[in-house]
């Protein structure tokens, strides 16, 4: 029993690993909305191991309506922001902040690749992640290449399981923003949760 406690706590402390078994009804997250500034945009957070270079998880900001991040099979999890189905609502630019921070630790940095889309593009996108639902541990570059390959204008992305090789297909496209964010705290991503506010 002891073993499949420690797999289980693994698992979910991992970057790229299972759900969050709490689901906030389609009420709680509709209470936590929040609607961006700024022109609509899709943003791809990949996790890198400063070490080997090597990707550790994927995550999908939309903002368009609202903005949310779509973190599948991630370990981000906050009483004030809900989550359902792997997506993330409520984000404001302090909780963009705080994931970011979060998941950037001594052993890995957060890439941030923004691009500016139309608002038709930013609301499919929306509809996707809200209509995927949960996905499996090791699957989230996965996801998300298919949901974007099913944007307008994205079409071209191909599939992979690894998060360089995707960051890397979106650096290749025009007008990328790109940052390196890190921290050198140790711990996981549950250590760097800190409370935002706004």
């Amino acid at each position: 029993m002891r073993i499949v406690a420690t797999l289980a706590l693994v698992a979910v402390l991992s970057g790229c690993a299972v759900s969050s078994p709490f689901e906030a009804t389609p009420e709680e997250a509709a209470a936590k909305s929040y609607v961006p500034e700024g022109p609509p945009k899709l943003t791809l957070f990949t996790m890198v191991n400063n070490t080997t270079g090597a990707g550790g998880h994927t995550a999908l900001m939309v903002s368009g309506s609202q903005q949310v991040i779509f973190d599948p099979a991630g370990s981000f999890q906050h009483q004030l922001v809900a989550e359902r189905g792997d997506v993330l609502y409520g984000i404001s630019p302090a909780w963009v902040q705080a994931y970011k921070s979060a998941h950037a630790r001594n052993s890995h940095h957060v890439v941030t690749q923004e691009i500016v889309v139309t608002p038709e593009q930013a609301e499919i996108a929306l509809q996707l992640v809200q209509q995927n639902g949960a996905v499996a541990g090791a699957f989230c570059t996965r996801s998300t290449t298919a949901i974007l390959r099913q944007v307008p204008g994205f079409e071209s992305i191909e599939p992979t399981f690894y998060p360089v090789q995707l960051m890397e297909q979106i650096a290749a496209r025009p007008g990328v923003v790109t940052d390196r964010y890190y921290e050198d705290d140790e711990g996981n991503v549950r250590d760097g949760i800190v409370p935002a506010e706004g």
